[in-house]
């Protein structure tokens, strides 16, 4: 008897040790090799069930079907909601116009099936507050949809935010035929929904279209997810301009899973600040522990893009995405006016096409630049491009300069067409390239 506790012992602890091999093989590493935390795995949706009372707009006065504006009857739903102890505002089937709209803490917004929040066309329908845009705190329209300083935020549905662009546009482009230097902050325009300060945030299922400016903008915020989201705006004909998909914005621990974008501008961008003394201004600040996996990409200018207003991003990871007709897949912007380093960045099993894979090279779209006595030296280091099969124009598009030093770079299991002229890697401004297994055209170039 005695024998067979002891084997009985010696295999639950050989189990137990096994199980115990198995967890630590399955623990995931950011890209500096810390672990990657349990939250970005967990992949459970928010229930509406969860989420308290439902307060249905048509229950309080809110009128669909009319073009009349319906932003204070909205924002008197939602004030509602928040003094009875929170819970969900609920847009029914049906087509509601309204301005800019502030949840608070403890309220949601959920679209039902059918349902189309809609943004004013006129501009004076948007407050102008203190917020933040293109890298700069400053005065400027808020979005349709606001959060700010809130613990548990959600958007959820099946609905649509449509934020009805168009007007924006074509007065976009009238301002850029007459001057063509005209910046987003000369052509006024909303974005459609910001997230500031704010914790747990979760945006699904929902379909964000036709945003006047940038589509999604979260700001100093951690813990947020975009899921399953279609997020578009045109590419043709009357173009969105700076219609980018998800602007990440002084945040970590964010979450950008199974999203269909299609946007006249970058799809997910990190920023956090610009200028010659970026790094020194209190409300700027870095972005890390970003994750963006299985996803498809129409039409973009960028799949995942560090920079125009960047200042120290890492541990950023796109991974497991098709890519349908992308100009540029990693776009690494360097501002010669702003301190920049991104470092830590991996991109991992990317299949589909492309005109240009991977570009780093100054970027100089409306930069001043300021005198600066220690003015560091930007950089990038570790950028890992792994498992990658794609169809190029041009696959490597890397020049350097004497403002930034680029070292570090691993391409690894790369099997893609390359058209360019000048054969990928010939130029190389990278300190310590590494190739290992690269196949382009059908021959491998590792050295």
């Amino acid at each position: 008897m005695k024998q067979r506790m002891i084997m009985a012992l010696v295999l639950l602890t050989a189990c137990l040790l096994a199980e115990g091999k198995k967890k630590v093989e399955k623990q995931e590493l950011w890209p500096n090799g810390e672990p990657i935390a349990e939250w970005f795995r967990d992949t459970t949706k928010v229930k509406l069930a969860d989420l308290g009372r439902q307060y249905v707009l048509t229950d309080y006065g809110v009128r669909q079907g009319t073009t009349d504006i319906q932003t204070a009857a909205i924002q008197a739903v939602i004030d509602r909601a928040a003094n009875e102890g929170g819970g969900v505002v609920v847009v029914p089937k049906g087509t509601f116009f309204s301005g800019s709209l502030f949840f608070r803490q403890g309220t949601h917004l959920h679209l039902q099936e059918g349902a189309v929040l809609k943004g004013s066309e006129r501009v004076h329908d948007f407050e102008i507050r203190e917020t933040r845009i293109e890298g700069q705190t400053c005065k400027y329209f808020v979005a349709l949809i606001n959060a700010d300083g809130l613990d548990g935020f959600t958007i959820t549905g099946q609905g649509t935010i449509d934020g009805n662009g168009l007007n924006y546009w074509e007065e976009f482009w009238i301002r850029r035929k007459w001057n063509p230097q005209c910046t987003n902050k000369d052509a006024q325009r909303p974005r459609l929904t910001y997230v500031s300060n704010c914790k747990n945030v979760t945006i699904q299922d929902v379909r964000l279209i036709n945003s006047p400016f940038w589509t999604n903008h979260v700001y100093r915020s951690d813990h947020v997810r975009y899921i399953d989201l279609y997020i578009y705006s045109s590419t043709e004909d009357i173009k969105g301009p700076s219609t980018d998909a998800i602007d990440i914005d002084v945040c970590h621990d964010v979450v950008v899973r199974g999203c269909y974008m299609n946007v006249n501008d970058d799809a997910v961008v990190l920023k956090g600040g610009k200028g010659t003394f970026a790094d020194k201004a209190l409300e700027n600040g870095p972005c890390y522990n970003i994750l963006i996996e299985g996803c498809e990409y129409g039409k973009v200018h960028g799949c995942l893009t560090l920079g125009s207003e960047s200042i120290h991003d890492w541990n950023v990871i796109l991974r497991r995405c098709r890519v349908g007709a992308a100009t540029r897949v990693l776009w690494l912007k360097m501002r010669p006016d702003t301190p920049q380093h991104y470092e830590y960045v991996t991109v991992d099993k990317m299949e589909g096409k492309c005109n240009t894979f991977i570009v780093c090279k100054p970027w100089t779209q409306f930069y001043q630049k300021e005198e600066r006595e220690d003015m560091p030296l930007s950089q990038c280091n570790n950028i890992t491009l792994s498992n990658i099969h794609m169809d190029c124009t041009t696959f490597f598009d890397v020049a350097g300069s004497d403002k930034y030093a680029l070292k570090d770079f691993t391409f690894e299991n790369i099997d893609v067409t390359d058209k360019a002229k000048i054969k990928a890697f010939s130029e190389n401004p990278i300190e310590n390239l590494q190739l290992k297994n690269v196949t382009i055209n059908g021959t491998q170039t590792d050295k």
